[in-house]
């Protein structure tokens, strides 16, 4: 019997061999793209079963080159790589990584937020250039007495507020369609948030309403002197809009691991301004996130392969029934909930 075919696209700086083991473990024939490019993603995967995705873009046109193609499994908690409407409309499975980097995440965003409000950056640019003293900007607050906002209420968010609530003075959130709120978590409304948050730190998606969503009157709104972190999505900042906030001082400093083009070009000024801390998408980044990224969406293909079903759906096709199969029966030794 012909065996199901699945397709890994871009693995960046991901090693593929463990996902694709127990793939191959589970019955299935195993390409690796190694590449974002839609042309290689189509000769690859045009009898293709199930795509794991990295960055690469999964639109109408790309599936239409995939006509077998059932379930679209990433290797990210972020899904907007991929057209949903399109994959719904077509009744393929969208599979994404919502748990296997959470703490990671809320860890990197308290670290570049503390960063910030202790002005490590200057320090260390003060005793790097031989100097020894305190008078590096703007002097620190205690953050005892600052109040630490989170925009959105999602599962990092929920961790970066259990993290810091022994920290901050105060921890405010604003999220309207959220229902899981921690009771340390002050609820406001967008506005109040803004105006009263020290530290804002963004923990929401990437959409029509979001994108530009941080731009010049937001930023005009938070308090004189407060920082901005963004762990979340780089279209969600109007750059330029960001960049005058931090001209003026009117922001101490802003915290960025993502762009809204990554990389950024070399003479953006993101890159340069000096009040600006930057990492390069890599808030993800521990060996056991590395480990989780390169298994689990394996194991969404051989959950759905198996029971019709992935561990962690972002939407749920109607109509679309178990795959008949002569896998169904058994139970691969691999199968199991992710990390």
């Amino acid at each position: 019997m012909t065996r199901p075919v699945a397709v890994i696209t871009d693995t960046g700086e991901l090693d593929p061999e463990p996902g694709a083991g127990l793939l191959d473990e589970a019955g299935f024939e195993v390409r690796v793209v190694g590449s974002p490019d839609a042309d290689a993603i189509a000769a690859a995967a045009h009898d293709a079963d199930a795509v794991i995705v990295g960055y690469a873009r999964i639109d109408g046109a790309l599936l239409d080159r995939m006509p077998k193609v059932r379930i679209l499994a990433t290797m990210s908690a972020g899904h907007d790589m991929i057209d949903i409407v399109e994959a719904s409309r077509r009744g393929v499975w969208v599979a994404n990584l919502p748990h296997s980097a959470t703490e990671d995440v809320a860890v990197h965003a308290l670290a570049q937020a503390l960063s910030l409000t202790r002005r490590l950056p200057q320090a260390d640019q003060v005793v790097r250039a031989g100097g020894w003293s305190t008078d590096f900007g703007e002097v620190p607050r205690r953050a005892g007495e600052m109040t630490l906002g989170l925009l959105g209420m999602g599962r990092i968010a929920r961790t970066l507020a259990r993290l810091a609530a022994p920290v901050f003075g105060r921890v405010a959130a604003h999220d309207p369609h959220a229902a899981d709120w921690p009771d340390a978590v002050e609820r406001l409304d967008l506005d109040t948030l803004v105006e009263n948050a020290d530290v804002l730190s963004l923990h929401i998606p990437s959409t029509p309403r979001t994108r530009g969503m941080v731009n010049a009157d937001l930023l005009a709104r938070m308090p004189q002197g407060s920082v901005l972190v963004n762990v979340a999505r780089g279209d969600l900042v109007d750059p330029e809009a960001l960049l005058a906030a931090l001209d003026t001082g009117h922001l101490a400093g802003a915290a960025l691991d993502v762009f809204p083009v990554e990389p950024p070009n070399a003479t953006d000024r993101l890159r340069t301004h000096p009040r600006l801390l930057l990492s390069p998408h890599s808030a993800f980044l521990t060996d056991a996130s590395l480990r989780a990224y390169a298994t689990e969406p394996a194991r969404n293909v051989i959950a759905w392969w198996t029971t019709g079903r992935p561990h962690t759906p972002v939407t749920v096709p109607a109509g679309v029934a178990a795959p008949a199969s002569d896998l169904t029966a058994r139970t691969p030794r691999t199968q199991g909930a992710p990390a």
